[in-house]
């Protein structure tokens, strides 16, 4: 994308573009839609804060994936999250219950599972592209791939996957 269309455009076009990957991947950890959005809000600020720095489409989007990630994780870590319960139910928008139950296995994952999990069959990133993204090994990513299938197979069956 051209950044000669001024910043805010660039940046609208950018969200346009990375809103709904940006949304998922805090549903993962978050499941719960305000502080989704309060995480969305986050991510493309510091996007807006950076956005002179991309070399790519691609490196936008990993780097959009590792900033969503990480401001999860700090959420997620944080005194005030673990002092609040929250109200909402998990939002699963399937009928189906085999998907419900896949989906829900999914999000029990431990973090790396899950966002391998979600990066691989999701974004359809492959595995060098993953282990760019996270910052590891290709060969830890293999492993953490295989972990996280055989969990999935040992809750859901083979049937499900």
């Amino acid at each position: 994308m051209s950044q000669s269309l001024g910043t805010n455009d660039y940046v609208s076009a950018a969200i346009e573009k990375h809103a709904d990957m940006v949304r998922r991947i805090c549903f993962l950890y978050l499941r719960n839609s305000a502080d989704v959005e309060d995480v969305f809000q986050e991510v493309f600020l510091k996007f807006f804060l950076n956005y002179d720095t991309f070399e790519s489409d691609d490196h936008q989007k990993a780097w959009l994936c590792r900033v969503a990630f990480n401001k999860c994780k700090d959420l997620c870590k944080s005194f005030w999250r673990k002092r609040v319960v929250s109200i909402e139910e998990m939002e699963i928008p399937y009928e189906n219950p085999k998907q419900d139950d896949l989906i829900r296995t999914v999000l029990g994952l431990p973090s790396d599972q899950k966002e391998v999990v979600y990066l691989h069959y999701y974004e359809s990133r492959s595995i060098p592209e993953i282990a760019e993204i996270m910052q590891k090994n290709a060969n830890t990513v293999y492993s953490i791939l295989r972990r996280a299938k055989a969990q999935l197979k040992k809750k859901v069956g083979d049937d499900e996957l």
